[in-house]
Protein backbone atom coordinates (compact mmCIF):
# COMPACT_ATOMS: atom_id res chain seq x y z
CA UNK A 1 0.00 0.00 0.00
CA UNK A 2 1.22 3.20 -1.01
CA UNK A 3 2.75 5.85 1.96
CA UNK A 4 0.22 7.56 3.64
CA UNK A 5 0.33 11.32 4.53
CA UNK A 6 2.43 11.33 7.67
CA UNK A 7 0.70 14.48 8.99
CA UNK A 8 -1.98 12.19 9.65
CA UNK A 9 0.38 9.26 10.52
CA UNK A 10 2.99 8.34 13.25
CA UNK A 11 6.07 9.32 12.01
CA UNK A 12 9.34 7.65 12.86
CA UNK A 13 12.49 9.47 13.45
CA UNK A 14 14.23 10.11 9.93
CA UNK A 15 11.07 10.66 8.05
CA UNK A 16 9.79 7.33 8.47
CA UNK A 17 6.52 5.90 8.52
CA UNK A 18 5.20 3.45 11.19
CA UNK A 19 2.80 1.01 8.91
CA UNK A 20 1.50 -0.50 11.81
CA UNK A 21 -0.39 2.78 12.80
CA UNK A 22 -2.04 3.14 9.52
CA UNK A 23 -4.62 0.83 10.51
CA UNK A 24 -4.77 1.09 14.10
CA UNK A 25 -6.27 3.29 16.38
CA UNK A 26 -8.37 3.88 13.31
CA UNK A 27 -10.89 1.56 12.53
CA UNK A 28 -11.96 -1.10 15.50
CA UNK A 29 -11.89 -3.99 12.45
CA UNK A 30 -7.75 -3.72 13.00
CA UNK A 31 -6.48 -4.93 16.59
CA UNK A 32 -3.29 -4.96 17.26
CA UNK A 33 -0.85 -7.62 17.66
CA UNK A 34 -1.19 -9.42 21.17
CA UNK A 35 0.06 -8.03 23.83
CA UNK A 36 1.13 -5.14 22.36
CA UNK A 37 -0.82 -1.75 23.06
CA UNK A 38 -2.76 0.05 20.22
CA UNK A 39 -0.52 2.09 18.30
CA UNK A 40 -1.63 6.13 18.33
CA UNK A 41 -0.95 9.37 16.63
CA UNK A 42 2.39 10.60 17.43
CA UNK A 43 1.15 14.35 16.30
CA UNK A 44 -2.32 14.05 17.40
CA UNK A 45 -5.14 11.66 18.16
CA UNK A 46 -8.62 12.03 17.14
CA UNK A 47 -10.14 14.55 19.85
CA UNK A 48 -13.03 16.12 17.82
CA UNK A 49 -16.28 15.59 19.87
CA UNK A 50 -19.25 14.15 18.23
CA UNK A 51 -21.16 17.94 17.85
CA UNK A 52 -17.99 19.40 16.68
CA UNK A 53 -18.24 16.84 13.89
CA UNK A 54 -21.68 17.44 13.37
CA UNK A 55 -21.05 21.19 13.02
CA UNK A 56 -17.80 20.69 10.78
CA UNK A 57 -19.86 18.37 8.37
CA UNK A 58 -22.85 20.46 8.78
CA UNK A 59 -21.07 23.78 7.29
CA UNK A 60 -19.41 21.91 4.66
CA UNK A 61 -23.13 20.95 3.44
CA UNK A 62 -24.53 24.16 3.83
CA UNK A 63 -23.65 26.22 0.86
CA UNK A 64 -24.96 29.69 -0.99
CA UNK A 65 -27.35 27.68 -2.88
CA UNK A 66 -29.82 27.60 0.20
CA UNK A 67 -30.27 31.61 -0.99
CA UNK A 68 -32.17 29.83 -3.92
CA UNK A 69 -34.63 27.50 -2.96
CA UNK A 70 -37.12 29.02 -2.16
CA UNK A 71 -37.70 29.87 -6.58
CA UNK A 72 -36.60 26.05 -6.87
CA UNK A 73 -39.66 25.44 -4.73
CA UNK A 74 -41.73 28.02 -7.46
CA UNK A 75 -41.05 26.31 -9.69
CA UNK A 76 -41.59 22.24 -8.99
CA UNK A 77 -43.87 22.65 -5.85
CA UNK A 78 -44.10 22.56 -2.18
CA UNK A 79 -44.93 18.74 -1.97
CA UNK A 80 -42.68 18.13 -5.34
CA UNK A 81 -39.70 19.66 -3.79
CA UNK A 82 -40.22 18.43 -0.13
CA UNK A 83 -40.04 14.72 -1.79
CA UNK A 84 -37.14 15.25 -4.00
CA UNK A 85 -35.15 16.96 -1.23
CA UNK A 86 -35.73 13.74 0.78
CA UNK A 87 -34.64 11.29 -1.65
CA UNK A 88 -31.37 14.07 -2.46
CA UNK A 89 -31.01 13.48 1.36
CA UNK A 90 -31.50 9.77 1.50
CA UNK A 91 -28.90 8.79 -1.41
CA UNK A 92 -26.34 11.01 -0.05
CA UNK A 93 -26.65 9.31 3.22
CA UNK A 94 -26.03 6.37 1.37
CA UNK A 95 -23.34 7.48 -0.41
CA UNK A 96 -20.99 8.20 2.89
CA UNK A 97 -22.38 4.90 3.44
CA UNK A 98 -20.64 3.48 0.64
CA UNK A 99 -17.58 5.49 1.62
CA UNK A 100 -17.35 4.60 5.10
CA UNK A 101 -17.82 1.07 4.11
CA UNK A 102 -14.92 1.08 1.77
CA UNK A 103 -12.43 2.96 4.50
CA UNK A 104 -13.53 0.47 6.99
CA UNK A 105 -12.28 -3.05 4.95
CA UNK A 106 -9.21 -1.02 3.68
CA UNK A 107 -8.11 0.83 6.77
CA UNK A 108 -7.46 4.47 4.64
CA UNK A 109 -8.91 7.37 5.71
CA UNK A 110 -8.18 9.45 2.85
CA UNK A 111 -10.49 9.62 -0.54
CA UNK A 112 -7.59 10.06 -2.78
CA UNK A 113 -5.91 6.52 -1.66
CA UNK A 114 -9.36 4.89 -1.63
CA UNK A 115 -9.19 6.26 -5.60
CA UNK A 116 -5.80 4.14 -6.25
CA UNK A 117 -6.69 1.78 -4.10
CA UNK A 118 -9.92 0.97 -6.33
CA UNK A 119 -8.26 2.51 -9.94
CA UNK A 120 -4.48 2.49 -9.64
CA UNK A 121 -2.66 5.98 -9.42
CA UNK A 122 -4.73 7.10 -12.06
CA UNK A 123 -7.49 7.15 -9.62
CA UNK A 124 -5.54 8.91 -7.02
CA UNK A 125 -5.32 11.17 -9.19
CA UNK A 126 -8.58 11.96 -10.80
CA UNK A 127 -10.23 11.86 -7.35
CA UNK A 128 -7.59 14.83 -5.75
CA UNK A 129 -8.53 16.57 -9.06
CA UNK A 130 -12.41 16.23 -9.01
CA UNK A 131 -12.02 17.68 -5.14
CA UNK A 132 -9.84 20.22 -6.01
CA UNK A 133 -12.13 21.58 -8.84
CA UNK A 134 -15.17 21.14 -7.17
CA UNK A 135 -14.09 22.90 -3.86
CA UNK A 136 -12.09 25.68 -5.33
CA UNK A 137 -15.54 25.69 -7.18
CA UNK A 138 -17.58 26.49 -3.89
CA UNK A 139 -14.49 28.70 -2.78
CA UNK A 140 -15.63 30.81 -6.05
CA UNK A 141 -19.10 30.94 -4.99
CA UNK A 142 -18.70 32.26 -1.34
CA UNK A 143 -15.82 35.32 -2.11
CA UNK A 144 -19.05 36.12 -5.31
CA UNK A 145 -21.21 36.53 -2.57
CA UNK A 146 -18.70 38.89 -0.73
CA UNK A 147 -17.70 40.79 -3.26
CA UNK A 148 -21.42 41.84 -4.24
CA UNK A 149 -23.17 41.34 -0.76
CA UNK A 150 -20.84 43.44 1.61
CA UNK A 151 -20.51 46.91 -0.23
CA UNK A 152 -24.30 46.89 -0.63
CA UNK A 153 -24.58 46.11 3.29
CA UNK A 154 -21.78 48.48 4.89
CA UNK A 155 -23.14 51.24 2.57
CA UNK A 156 -26.48 50.57 3.94
CA UNK A 157 -24.79 51.00 7.46
CA UNK A 158 -23.05 53.52 7.00
CA UNK A 159 -25.80 55.61 4.54
CA UNK A 160 -22.98 55.78 1.90
CA UNK A 161 -22.75 54.78 -1.91
CA UNK A 162 -20.96 51.82 -2.14
CA UNK A 163 -19.99 52.57 -5.86
CA UNK A 164 -18.89 56.33 -4.52
CA UNK A 165 -16.36 55.13 -2.28
CA UNK A 166 -12.78 53.63 -3.16
CA UNK A 167 -12.82 51.36 0.19
CA UNK A 168 -16.72 50.03 -0.50
CA UNK A 169 -14.95 48.31 -3.74
CA UNK A 170 -16.39 44.39 -3.44
CA UNK A 171 -12.77 43.79 -5.08
CA UNK A 172 -10.58 45.37 -1.89
CA UNK A 173 -13.01 43.70 0.44
CA UNK A 174 -12.96 39.93 -0.84
CA UNK A 175 -9.18 40.43 -0.40
CA UNK A 176 -9.11 42.09 3.25
CA UNK A 177 -11.74 39.60 4.28
CA UNK A 178 -9.29 37.12 2.98
CA UNK A 179 -6.37 37.80 4.70
CA UNK A 180 -7.94 38.60 8.12
CA UNK A 181 -10.61 35.95 8.34
CA UNK A 182 -9.55 33.42 5.99
CA UNK A 183 -6.45 32.94 6.23
CA UNK A 184 -5.59 33.02 9.53
CA UNK A 185 -8.33 30.11 9.65
CA UNK A 186 -7.34 28.18 7.41
CA UNK A 187 -3.62 27.67 8.88
CA UNK A 188 -5.09 25.92 11.40
CA UNK A 189 -3.56 22.28 11.00
CA UNK A 190 -6.68 20.30 11.84
CA UNK A 191 -9.97 20.54 11.28
CA UNK A 192 -11.28 20.31 14.27
CA UNK A 193 -9.92 23.49 15.80
CA UNK A 194 -13.12 25.06 13.12
CA UNK A 195 -15.40 22.93 14.89
CA UNK A 196 -16.05 26.38 17.02
CA UNK A 197 -16.26 29.13 13.49
CA UNK A 198 -18.81 26.58 12.48
CA UNK A 199 -20.84 26.26 14.86
CA UNK A 200 -21.15 30.28 14.88
CA UNK A 201 -21.30 30.26 10.94
CA UNK A 202 -24.78 27.17 11.51
CA UNK A 203 -25.94 30.20 13.50
CA UNK A 204 -26.14 32.76 11.43
CA UNK A 205 -28.08 30.43 9.07
CA UNK A 206 -30.25 29.83 11.89
CA UNK A 207 -31.09 33.37 12.29
CA UNK A 208 -31.11 33.83 8.25
CA UNK A 209 -34.20 31.11 8.55
CA UNK A 210 -36.14 32.73 11.98
CA UNK A 211 -35.59 35.80 10.03
CA UNK A 212 -37.49 34.40 7.17
CA UNK A 213 -40.15 32.59 9.00
CA UNK A 214 -40.80 35.57 10.55
CA UNK A 215 -41.04 37.96 7.71
CA UNK A 216 -43.74 35.38 6.56
CA UNK A 217 -45.87 35.92 8.75
CA UNK A 218 -44.94 39.97 9.33
CA UNK A 219 -45.81 40.32 5.71
CA UNK A 220 -48.66 37.50 4.84
CA UNK A 221 -48.58 37.63 1.31
CA UNK A 222 -45.83 39.79 -0.23
CA UNK A 223 -47.16 40.25 -3.54
CA UNK A 224 -47.51 43.89 -4.57
CA UNK A 225 -46.58 44.56 -0.76
CA UNK A 226 -45.16 48.31 -1.11
CA UNK A 227 -41.60 47.58 1.28
CA UNK A 228 -41.05 44.43 -0.47
CA UNK A 229 -39.21 44.55 -4.24
CA UNK A 230 -41.57 42.48 -5.48
CA UNK A 231 -42.85 45.71 -6.81
CA UNK A 232 -40.99 44.56 -10.15
CA UNK A 233 -42.62 42.80 -12.65
CA UNK A 234 -43.06 39.60 -13.48
CA UNK A 235 -43.26 37.34 -16.26
CA UNK A 236 -46.78 37.22 -17.31
CA UNK A 237 -46.57 33.41 -17.27
CA UNK A 238 -46.06 33.21 -14.04
CA UNK A 239 -48.92 33.07 -11.38
CA UNK A 240 -49.22 35.95 -9.21
CA UNK A 241 -51.18 34.67 -6.78
CA UNK A 242 -51.08 34.14 -3.22
CA UNK A 243 -52.06 30.43 -4.03
CA UNK A 244 -49.41 27.58 -3.23
CA UNK A 245 -48.29 25.10 -5.80
CA UNK A 246 -48.17 21.32 -4.71
CA UNK A 247 -46.89 20.46 -8.41
CA UNK A 248 -46.40 22.35 -11.07
CA UNK A 249 -44.01 22.45 -14.13
CA UNK A 250 -41.98 25.16 -16.28
CA UNK A 251 -39.14 25.01 -18.00
CA UNK A 252 -37.03 26.40 -14.87
CA UNK A 253 -37.35 23.19 -12.99
CA UNK A 254 -35.16 21.36 -15.60
CA UNK A 255 -32.70 23.93 -14.21
CA UNK A 256 -33.41 23.93 -10.70
CA UNK A 257 -33.28 19.87 -10.22
CA UNK A 258 -29.99 19.50 -10.36
CA UNK A 259 -28.64 22.57 -8.25
CA UNK A 260 -31.33 20.83 -5.37
CA UNK A 261 -29.55 17.62 -6.08
CA UNK A 262 -26.05 18.86 -5.13
CA UNK A 263 -27.60 20.59 -2.20
CA UNK A 264 -25.25 18.08 0.47
CA UNK A 265 -22.10 17.88 -1.10
CA UNK A 266 -19.98 17.19 2.03
CA UNK A 267 -18.08 13.72 0.55
CA UNK A 268 -14.65 15.33 0.04
CA UNK A 269 -14.81 16.50 3.70
CA UNK A 270 -16.32 13.54 5.47
CA UNK A 271 -12.88 11.03 5.57
CA UNK A 272 -10.43 14.18 7.21
CA UNK A 273 -13.28 14.74 9.83
CA UNK A 274 -13.63 10.72 10.52
CA UNK A 275 -9.46 10.77 11.21
CA UNK A 276 -10.31 13.68 14.37
CA UNK A 277 -13.39 11.88 15.00
CA UNK A 278 -12.92 11.29 18.85
CA UNK A 279 -13.34 7.36 19.22
CA UNK A 280 -14.00 6.98 15.71
CA UNK A 281 -15.92 3.97 14.25
CA UNK A 282 -17.87 3.80 11.51
CA UNK A 283 -20.96 3.76 13.08
CA UNK A 284 -20.18 6.58 14.89
CA UNK A 285 -19.26 8.58 11.96
CA UNK A 286 -22.34 7.53 10.02
CA UNK A 287 -24.27 9.05 12.95
CA UNK A 288 -22.31 12.27 12.44
CA UNK A 289 -23.51 11.97 8.90
CA UNK A 290 -27.18 11.35 9.57
CA UNK A 291 -27.41 13.81 12.19
CA UNK A 292 -25.68 16.58 10.14
CA UNK A 293 -28.00 15.75 6.64
CA UNK A 294 -30.85 15.68 8.75
CA UNK A 295 -29.87 19.10 10.24
CA UNK A 296 -29.34 20.44 6.99
CA UNK A 297 -32.58 18.91 5.12
CA UNK A 298 -34.93 20.86 7.63
CA UNK A 299 -33.15 23.89 7.64
CA UNK A 300 -33.31 23.37 3.64
CA UNK A 301 -37.03 22.35 3.66
CA UNK A 302 -38.21 25.37 5.75
CA UNK A 303 -36.15 28.16 4.05
CA UNK A 304 -37.65 26.84 0.91
CA UNK A 305 -41.00 26.45 2.07
CA UNK A 306 -41.92 30.05 3.89
CA UNK A 307 -39.54 31.68 1.60
CA UNK A 308 -42.13 30.60 -0.99
CA UNK A 309 -44.50 31.56 0.84
CA UNK A 310 -44.10 34.90 1.35
CA UNK A 311 -43.53 35.52 -2.51
CA UNK A 312 -45.06 32.43 -4.66
CA UNK A 313 -44.45 32.51 -7.97
CA UNK A 314 -42.72 35.64 -7.93
CA UNK A 315 -39.56 34.51 -5.75
CA UNK A 316 -36.62 35.23 -7.33
CA UNK A 317 -33.18 33.03 -7.16
CA UNK A 318 -31.81 35.48 -4.78
CA UNK A 319 -34.17 35.23 -2.07
CA UNK A 320 -33.24 38.12 -0.32
CA UNK A 321 -33.56 40.81 -2.99
CA UNK A 322 -36.84 40.12 -2.43
CA UNK A 323 -37.14 42.13 1.06
CA UNK A 324 -36.73 45.71 1.29
CA UNK A 325 -33.39 46.86 1.11
CA UNK A 326 -33.68 49.14 4.50
CA UNK A 327 -35.24 47.00 7.09
CA UNK A 328 -32.81 46.69 9.54
CA UNK A 329 -33.46 42.86 10.10
CA UNK A 330 -32.87 41.92 6.46
CA UNK A 331 -29.49 44.19 6.56
CA UNK A 332 -28.80 41.95 9.97
CA UNK A 333 -29.42 38.81 8.48
CA UNK A 334 -27.43 39.57 5.01
CA UNK A 335 -24.75 40.53 7.65
CA UNK A 336 -25.25 37.04 9.19
CA UNK A 337 -25.19 35.26 5.64
CA UNK A 338 -21.95 36.84 4.51
CA UNK A 339 -20.60 36.09 8.28
CA UNK A 340 -21.86 32.45 7.51
CA UNK A 341 -20.17 31.97 4.26
CA UNK A 342 -16.90 33.47 5.19
CA UNK A 343 -16.50 31.00 8.13
CA UNK A 344 -17.35 28.03 5.41
CA UNK A 345 -14.38 28.63 3.23
CA UNK A 346 -11.42 27.66 5.26
CA UNK A 347 -13.40 24.01 5.92
CA UNK A 348 -13.75 23.67 2.16
CA UNK A 349 -10.02 24.74 1.91
CA UNK A 350 -8.88 22.02 4.23
CA UNK A 351 -10.25 18.84 1.69
CA UNK A 352 -8.09 20.39 -1.15
CA UNK A 353 -4.98 21.09 0.64
CA UNK A 354 -4.95 17.88 1.94
CA UNK A 355 -6.00 16.50 -1.75
CA UNK A 356 -2.46 18.52 -3.09
CA UNK A 357 -0.12 16.75 -0.50
CA UNK A 358 -1.53 13.42 -1.06
CA UNK A 359 -1.10 13.85 -4.35
CA UNK A 360 2.58 15.92 -4.44
CA UNK A 361 3.84 14.86 -1.35
CA UNK A 362 3.45 11.71 -0.61
CA UNK A 363 5.56 10.49 1.72
CA UNK A 364 6.88 13.61 3.40
CA UNK A 365 6.27 14.95 6.70
CA UNK A 366 4.50 17.75 8.27
CA UNK A 367 5.44 20.88 7.00
CA UNK A 368 4.27 24.23 8.25
CA UNK A 369 5.79 26.54 5.53
CA UNK A 370 4.08 24.07 3.29
CA UNK A 371 0.95 24.27 5.07
CA UNK A 372 1.25 27.87 5.12
CA UNK A 373 2.21 27.88 1.60
CA UNK A 374 -0.65 26.17 0.13
CA UNK A 375 -3.38 27.55 1.48
CA UNK A 376 -1.88 30.85 0.40
CA UNK A 377 -1.79 29.97 -2.77
CA UNK A 378 -5.28 28.66 -3.20
CA UNK A 379 -6.63 31.73 -2.04
CA UNK A 380 -4.51 34.14 -3.92
CA UNK A 381 -5.43 31.55 -6.99
CA UNK A 382 -9.28 32.03 -5.70
CA UNK A 383 -9.26 36.36 -5.37
CA UNK A 384 -7.60 36.37 -8.47
CA UNK A 385 -10.30 34.24 -10.21
CA UNK A 386 -13.10 35.79 -8.61
CA UNK A 387 -12.05 39.60 -9.18
CA UNK A 388 -10.51 38.68 -13.13
CA UNK A 389 -13.00 36.39 -14.81
CA UNK A 390 -16.43 37.79 -14.83
CA UNK A 391 -18.07 34.22 -16.05
CA UNK A 392 -16.69 32.28 -13.30
CA UNK A 393 -20.04 31.07 -12.42
CA UNK A 394 -20.53 30.11 -15.67
CA UNK A 395 -16.89 27.64 -15.70
CA UNK A 396 -17.40 26.82 -12.37
CA UNK A 397 -20.91 25.46 -13.66
CA UNK A 398 -19.41 23.31 -15.92
CA UNK A 399 -17.02 21.93 -13.10
CA UNK A 400 -19.76 21.42 -10.27
CA UNK A 401 -21.99 19.70 -13.16
CA UNK A 402 -19.46 16.98 -13.31
CA UNK A 403 -17.24 16.94 -9.90
CA UNK A 404 -20.68 17.24 -7.48
CA UNK A 405 -22.01 13.91 -9.31
CA UNK A 406 -18.86 12.22 -9.25
CA UNK A 407 -18.19 13.04 -5.58
CA UNK A 408 -21.63 12.13 -4.47
CA UNK A 409 -22.86 9.08 -6.92
CA UNK A 410 -20.21 7.78 -9.16
CA UNK A 411 -16.87 7.98 -7.29
CA UNK A 412 -18.45 6.35 -3.71
CA UNK A 413 -20.11 3.24 -6.06
CA UNK A 414 -16.72 2.65 -8.16
CA UNK A 415 -14.83 2.14 -4.55
CA UNK A 416 -17.66 0.12 -3.49
CA UNK A 417 -17.97 -2.25 -6.36
CA UNK A 418 -14.12 -2.37 -6.48
CA UNK A 419 -12.66 -2.50 -3.08
CA UNK A 420 -15.17 -4.64 -1.14
CA UNK A 421 -13.90 -8.27 -1.87
CA UNK A 422 -16.10 -10.59 -3.40
CA UNK A 423 -15.62 -13.15 -0.49
CA UNK A 424 -17.52 -10.79 1.65
CA UNK A 425 -20.24 -9.53 -1.05
CA UNK A 426 -20.36 -11.22 -4.40
CA UNK A 427 -20.48 -9.17 -7.30
CA UNK A 428 -24.54 -10.49 -7.90
CA UNK A 429 -25.00 -9.62 -4.64
CA UNK A 430 -27.90 -7.11 -4.16
CA UNK A 431 -25.41 -4.10 -2.48
CA UNK A 432 -23.25 -4.36 -5.10
CA UNK A 433 -26.35 -3.94 -7.38
CA UNK A 434 -27.82 -1.17 -5.66
CA UNK A 435 -24.11 0.36 -5.79
CA UNK A 436 -24.17 0.26 -9.28
CA UNK A 437 -27.45 1.50 -9.77
CA UNK A 438 -26.40 4.41 -8.02
CA UNK A 439 -23.08 5.03 -9.90
CA UNK A 440 -25.40 4.62 -13.14
CA UNK A 441 -28.08 7.18 -11.65
CA UNK A 442 -24.86 9.90 -11.02
CA UNK A 443 -24.10 9.41 -15.03
CA UNK A 444 -27.86 10.48 -15.51
CA UNK A 445 -27.42 13.13 -13.44
CA UNK A 446 -23.99 14.46 -14.77
CA UNK A 447 -25.62 14.14 -18.45
CA UNK A 448 -28.80 16.00 -17.57
CA UNK A 449 -27.11 19.06 -15.79
CA UNK A 450 -24.74 19.23 -18.53
CA UNK A 451 -27.26 18.97 -21.43
CA UNK A 452 -29.81 21.50 -19.69
CA UNK A 453 -26.53 23.81 -18.87
CA UNK A 454 -25.60 23.95 -22.83
CA UNK A 455 -29.27 24.58 -23.78
CA UNK A 456 -29.56 27.37 -21.33
CA UNK A 457 -26.25 28.71 -22.85
CA UNK A 458 -27.41 28.32 -26.03
CA UNK A 459 -30.95 30.08 -25.47
CA UNK A 460 -29.05 33.15 -23.14
CA UNK A 461 -31.61 32.54 -20.01
CA UNK A 462 -30.06 32.60 -16.61
CA UNK A 463 -30.15 30.19 -14.21
CA UNK A 464 -29.79 29.40 -10.93
CA UNK A 465 -26.08 28.83 -9.30
CA UNK A 466 -25.01 27.74 -5.68
CA UNK A 467 -22.92 25.19 -4.00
Amino acid sequence: MELQDPKMNGALPGGAVDYRQEHEGFLPSHSPSPGRKPAQFMDFEGKTSFGMSVFNLSNAIMGSGILGLAYAMAHTGVLFFLALLLCIALLSSYSIHLLLTCAGVVGIRAYEQLGQRALGPVGKVVVAAVICLHNVGAMSSYLFIIKSELPLVIGTFLDMDPEGDWFLKGNLLIIIVSVLIILPLALMRHLGYLGYTSGLSLTCMLFFLISVIYKKFQLGCAIGHNETAVERKSPPSLNTSCEAQMFTADSQMFYTVPIMAFAFVCHPEVLPIYTELCRPSKRRMQAVANVSIGAMFCMYALTATFGYLTFYSSVEAEMLHMYSQQDLLILCVRLAVLLAVTLTVPVVLFPIRRALQQLLFPSKAFSWPRHVAIALILLVLVNVLVICVPTIRDIFGVIGSTSAPSLIFILPSVFYLRIVPSEVEPLYSWPKIQALCFGILGVLFMAISLGFMFANWATGQSHVSGH
